[in-house]
């Protein structure tokens, strides 16, 4: 109890930590401290093995070993070099007993004493050294434009000012969080666009991606441009079975490094990073009426278009369907990829070629947003027509195909490759009312199922019904909650005029967010909210994570119920005149939409729109 050490600890392109000993007693004290430096050069999906989410641990290949670094006197640094292609490099601001990877420090301190010590490590991918007189030079620099960059953030996103207090912090960590993913420019990805998740998914990820800058246009669309262009230069161009990959395609995941070498430079392994690449280029379109951007992009978008038609039907049904062709490669292709993620009621496994419900509802969407932006934009009339013709058709035979009359009326999880409805319930049915794809006459038995109470777990809704043999409240995605999900599903409910449903995910989804000190976290258990006062946490759920981030935004918008109109230039509110008093009163600054600025207020239940 004489002895504290403080150690701050600041990551960036490299890491500089601060260590700090101090003697609390009132006489002399003498100690030794140690630091082991070694380093194994493991890529991040050999680490990832070892995850008992998104790995296997008991079947990981072992990591390799410890590489032992080389000691150089004249810097006071240990050298770690792996096969000369990567290198780190570990200096010291004071010198120490050097024992092959231990230095040791002998330290004798007054009463009241301080000692201090700084360590930069600092990995190079090229191989090349920096000179250690150049490292707190370069960390200082850093700092300065990570701040910089944060306050240029903060300043452009809008304003919150709310009496209620979880919407207030839960969109302030979202603000935060969003900054931190945000990847810089670089010569692999040119532009600033938010990764998918720390730690595992600080990369591009189509899918993600896309519905990250979906629920965040409120912020404005500068990451949705960027998105739209980036993932348009890494638009599939060739038949590529090794890495799931066809003309069109939008990639799924981007690796550098020894990643790369370990997975793949570019993958393409998803099915529905295509559609939801059309439906953003369209939502960007309707917040600002940029025509120039959309004929930009025009080459893309109807490369998508042939994509969903000549690819994503496998065999001709109308359907779109994923089966893996790389070895490499996912066994599922949609946004629930987890390899039992595909139950039929009963738990037996469905079997590849898969047609998920919700990417239907997607290309459904897509092609409904493709036909208006053909008919104002690219004046292609004749195509407009065709696509709003093959999307009512699809709409016609997904309702023949998918809706299950059992228990109480749903959509199938997917078809099979035998063609037959995998019959669990789930999370999905809720992406089919954001769509648009439910007839109306469905809408209420999904609504139903949606807040029933195999669903409902009273925090949000499950991925799997409790009624579903494969249920799991603990299940990747068989029965945990998850907060993007949730925020698709309350856009659903909201576009078909279901506000108490929808308010009621906006209110539990940001009472959950305060068990997380406001920063929802990727996944949480699907335990039900009367057996449990609060929310489980996963173990391994990604924080921050991007479509987690962005959802205490989305649900923001909905609650307010912001829409642009891309034909008046204003941006409005199809909000009910009630909202519920548990809203309170609020203030919104600063949203941008077709170039100007708007402040929204919601007082006594009303929201008002006015032009900054």
């Amino acid at each position: 109890d004489e002895i504290s050490i403080k150690r701050d600890r600041f990551v960036g392109d490299g890491m500089q930590e601060h260590i700090v000993v101090q003697n609390h007693a009132a006489h002399p004290v003498d100690f030794e401290l140690a630091l082991d430096v070694g380093s194994d050069f493991a890529d991040i999906f050999a680490v990832k093995a070892y995850d008992f989410t998104l790995g296997d641990p008991d079947r990981a290949a072992p990591l390799p070993e410890l590489i032992s670094p080389s000691y150089e006197e004249e810097d006071n640094q240990f050298v770690l070099a792996d096969d000369g292609e990567l290198l780190t490099q570990v200096v010291f601001s004071e010198r120490g007993e050097v024992d092959e990877g231990c230095v040791r420090y002998r330290i004798a301190l007054e009463p009241r004493e301080h000692w201090r010590l700084r360590v930069d490590v600092i990995p190079a991918l090229d191989g090349m050294k920096t000179s250690p007189s150049r490292v707190e030079r370069a960390f200082g620099d850093e700092r300065a434009r990570v701040r910089e960059s944060l306050t240029a953030w903060n300043l452009r996103v809008p304003q919150v000012r709310s009496s209620w207090d979880q919407l207030h912090h839960s969109f302030r960590q979202s603000v935060g969080d969003l900054a931190s993913l945000r990847m810089g420019e670089d010569t692999h990805v040119p532009g600033q666009l938010p990764a998918a998740g720390m730690p595992w998914f600080m990369a591009v990820f189509g899918r993600d991606t896309l519905i990250t800058c979906l629920q965040t246009l409120l912020f404005g669309t500068e990451l949705a441009r960027n998105a739209l262009v980036v993932l348009a230069e890494l638009q599939a161009t060739e038949d590529d079975p090794e890495a799931d990959a066809e003309p069109g395609k939008i990639v799924h995941e981007v690796r550098h490094g020894k990643g790369a070498k370990a997975w793949f430079p570019r993958y393409y392994g998803t099915i529905d990073a295509t559609p939801l690449y059309l439906i953003l280029l369209s939502e960007v379109w309707r917040w600002t009426d940029d025509a120039a951007l959309v004929r930009d992009l025009r080459e893309p978008a109807l490369k998508a278009l042939a994509w969903i038609d000549d690819y994503g039907d496998l065999d001709g049904d109308g359907f779109v369907e994923y089966e893996r062709r790389s070895k490499r490669g996912l066994l599922h292709q949609s946004w629930k990829d987890s390899h039992n993620s595909q139950l039929f009621h009963d738990g037996t496994p469905a079997e590849p070629p898969i047609a998920p419900c919700e990417v239907q509802g997607y290309v459904y969407d897509a092609k409904r947003r493709a036909a208006e932006l053909c008919r104002e934009v690219w004046r292609e009339r004749d195509l407009a027509a065709r696509l709003d013709e093959e999307a009512e058709r699809l709409r016609e035979r997904f309702d023949q195909a998918f809706w299950c009359e059992e228990r109480g009326g749903f959509y199938a999880l997917a078809l099979d490759a035998d063609k037959r409805r995998v019959d669990s319930i789930t999370s999905n049915i809720g992406h089919l009312l954001w769509s648009g794809i439910v007839p109306p006459e469905r809408a209420d038995a999904i609504v139903d199922q949606l807040m029933g109470e195999d669903l409902w777990s009273g925090w949000g809704v499950r991925t799997m019904s409790a009624a579903d043999a494969g249920y799991n409240p603990l299940a990747y995605h068989n029965g945990t909650v998850w907060p993007h999900d949730n925020s698709l599903v309350a856009w659903g409910l909201a576009r078909y005029g279901r506000w108490p449903e929808a308010q009621r995910i906006v209110r539990r989804m940001l009472n959950a967010a305060a068990y997380f000190d406001h920063q929802l976290p990727e996944v949480f258990a699907g335990f039900t909210r009367t057996d449990t006062p609060f929310p489980i946490p996963y173990p391994t759920a990604a924080r921050p994570q991007a479509w987690a981030a962005g959802t205490p935004v989305l649900l923001l918008q909905l609650l307010l119920g912001l829409e642009p109109d891309h034909r008046l230039h204003v941006l409005g509110t199809v909000a009910p005149e009630d909202v519920p008093a548990w809203a309170g009163s609020l203030r919104l600054s600063g949203v941008r939409a077709f170039d100007r600025t708007w402040d929204v207020h919601l007082e006594e239940g009303r929201v008002t729109i006015e032009q900054s």
